[in-house]
């Protein structure tokens, strides 16, 4: 049977604290008895996955981020990719896939083309969420 209603992992981690960062070791089963991180489900379908911080363009990477959320809107080609853009006010790598519980991964599964014109919807639909 298949499950019509996507998961996506749900989770922040700063620095090289807890088991939200990449490489992201757990699967569906672990996340229950792993604070701090959830399988939660996702009506759209699309999960994403933020990193704060990155070495290039940061000089202190002891506030470096990652971040794994549903997202409310995907990008508008519906295709999977992963680019440096801004996300409040800070340059962040942010990446889209659509599929269950498919933000573990350290690049997306499919396309690698830049954010460009769909990363303000999908940064709209993020600030949404966090209200």
């Amino acid at each position: 049977m298949v499950a019509l209603l996507k998961r996506c992992y749900q989770c922040r981690s700063r620095s090289e604290l807890g088991s939200c960062k990449d490489p992201f070791l757990l699967n569906a089963t672990q996340v229950e008895s792993e604070r701090g991180v959830s399988a939660v489900p996702c009506a759209s379908g699309w999960c994403g996955k933020v990193i704060e911080g990155m070495g290039s363009f940061r000089e202190d990477d002891y506030d470096m981020a990652t971040q794994r959320m549903c997202v409310q809107r995907g990008p508008s080609d519906s295709e999977d990719r992963c680019a440096y853009t801004v996300y409040n006010h800070k340059k962040v790598y942010m990446c889209f896939c659509q599929g269950d519980l498919c933000n573990t991964a350290s690049t997306p599964r499919h396309s690698y083309h830049w954010v460009g014109l769909c990363s303000s919807t999908v940064l709209l639909s993020l600030m949404f969420l966090a209200f």
